[in-house]
């Protein structure tokens, strides 16, 4: 079944790929097989924008959420930036490990790892919202590091087991959306901090998250035993001297009200390691939904404001000398 899966998404990579005027960039949606000891995991991602390599932002979300909830971002800078939206393991369109002890970091940075060399990525610029964030700072922290710049969205490299014990017990475990209402109410009591406003807004968060069930009932779509994962840590998470070593660029957005990421922590965040710009945003807590127009907008500013000016190639010429006149300023090249 996974060489005839593989063949299926291959042809339909090829076919969409002519569509494209020949682009070498893959599909707008799908997903690709991860191998390992464990044996093998298909993984999703969503594409949005320009097919431009030059300007390549990755998305990557927090626990119990998807890469298309960076949707409204990728449309907002789909003139500039080919954007990726990835399910980590458990997550959306991406299957669920066999082995539930298995999800862990370091599992989604080699799922990660994966991703970037089916797709033949070099460089990219990080958007990580809570485990997103992590991931991408010890991404941003690897030397040789292929992330140019880095988003936090309301994540540092500190979190008390307070703050974590508080998302758990707000997400729940158990789960049960006996139909349509009880899935709204849920949603709108789990994640109220993320400040969703719109109801369009709220009716595509929602939509995403939920999977219909025979008896009309409807499931959450991700792992139940991601949770675990949070539950191993013991203590505080402290990622600084992870966060000391980045050196590109870093933006850190912060819900005024978020418990995860504290303002002695984003205030440390500014003096030290990359020394990162921090924007404020009021009416939410942890974490931004990043579908109001104001976030919307800082990003994109921050990323036109930062953004990498290609470096002049020293040119090499043999068999030539420079010779400058010294009574005048202009420079003169002899050609032997």
């Amino acid at each position: 079944m996974l060489i005839i899966r593989l063949v299926i998404d291959t042809a339909l990579s090829y076919f969409r790929t002519k569509l494209n005027g020949g682009s070498t960039m893959r599909s707008s949606s799908g997903t690709f097989p991860f191998r390992d000891n464990n044996g093998t995991v298909w993984l999703g991602f969503a594409d949005w924008g320009t097919i431009s390599r030059d300007n390549l932002l990755l998305c990557v979300h927090g626990h119990t959420r998807q890469g298309r909830d960076f949707k409204k971002l990728a449309e907002f800078i789909a003139a500039k930036f080919h954007t990726i939206g990835f399910d980590l393991a458990g997550h959306g369109k991406s299957g669920w490990l066999a082995d539930k002890t298995d999800y862990s970091f370091e599992t989604s940075m080699r799922h990660i790892d994966g991703l970037m060399d089916y797709r033949g990525i070099s460089q990219i610029d990080w958007i990580g919202t809570f485990t997103g964030g992590i991931l991408g700072m010890m991404f941003a922290a690897r030397e040789n590091s292929p992330v140019r710049r880095l988003i936090l969205n309301d994540i540092g490299p500190f979190v008390s087991n307070a703050a974590i014990e508080q998302f758990i017990s707000r997400i729940g475990s158990d789960v049960v959306l006996k139909n349509l209402e009880s899935a709204i109410t849920y949603f709108k009591d789990a994640y109220f901090a993320n400040g969703i406003i719109d109801e369009a807004d709220w009716s595509d968060f929602i939509t995403r998250s939920i999977n219909r069930e025979v008896d009309g009932s409807y499931s959450l779509h991700y792992d139940p035993a991601i949770l675990d994962e949070l539950n191993t840590i013991s203590g505080d998470l402290d990622l600084w001297d992870v966060y000391e070593k980045i050196e590109c660029p870093v933006l850190v957005l912060r819900g005024k009200h978020s418990n995860m990421l504290s303002e002695g922590t984003a205030a440390r965040m500014r003096q030290t390691g990359p020394k990162a710009q921090l924007i404020e945003f009021e009416n939410c807590g942890h974490a931004p939904a990043l579908t109001d127009p104001d976030q919307l907008t800082a990003i994109s500013d921050w990323l036109s404001e930062t953004e990498m000016v290609p470096e002049m190639e020293e040119v090499s010429i043999q068999n030539e000398e420079t010779v400058k006149d010294q009574n005048v300023s202009e420079i003169k090249v002899k050609i032997d």
